[in-house]
């Protein structure tokens, strides 16, 4: 199996996308992480847990023990943090270039090129002279559900 026969269409968000917005594509499709694109060319990955730390305040983050007294009237309103800002401003810094897999890599190059990068996804791009082009997305867990479904 080839990375072009894996690869499949996945939310994807540029820097300037606003955070609230990939923060619900994330929720809604249960998404491990958002592909962040520049002109079509993926690069960047915003992982939900990335979001997560931008909503969670950092006094919670340096004393956890806070985070039991605040009252869940203002813990509902955290995303509130996200308005106004960018998936760019998101973005962990320095920023997660995602990994990249040609078209004609195997499953076994795709695997080994998420876990070298310890990605829960890596984009297909095809390049020829017209410039780089996105395939899809080959997700952790359906890589693994590929390698498991030739083990049956």
């Amino acid at each position: 199996m080839r990375a072009r026969d894996m690869a499949v269409g996945y939310e994807s968000v540029t820097v300037d996308s606003p955070a609230l917005d990939g923060a619900r594509l994330l929720a809604e499709h249960r998404l491990p992480g958002l592909l962040v694109l520049d002109g079509g060319t993926p690069v960047a990955i915003l992982p939900a847990s990335q979001l997560v730390k931008v909503i969670v305040p950092g006094y919670v983050i340096e004393d956890p023990a806070l985070a039991a007294v605040v009252d869940e009237r203002h813990a509902d309103r955290l995303c509130a943090a996200l308005a106004g800002r960018t998936v760019g401003d998101c973005l962990p810094n320095p920023a997660v270039a995602p990994p990249v897999a040609a078209p004609d890599d195997t499953a076994l190059e795709v695997a080994a090129l998420m876990a070298r990068e310890r990605s829960p996804l890596v984009a297909v791009v095809d390049t020829d002279k017209a410039g780089p082009n996105l395939l899809g997305v080959i997700t952790a867990s359906q890589l693994l559900h590929r390698l498991l479904a030739v083990n049956d």
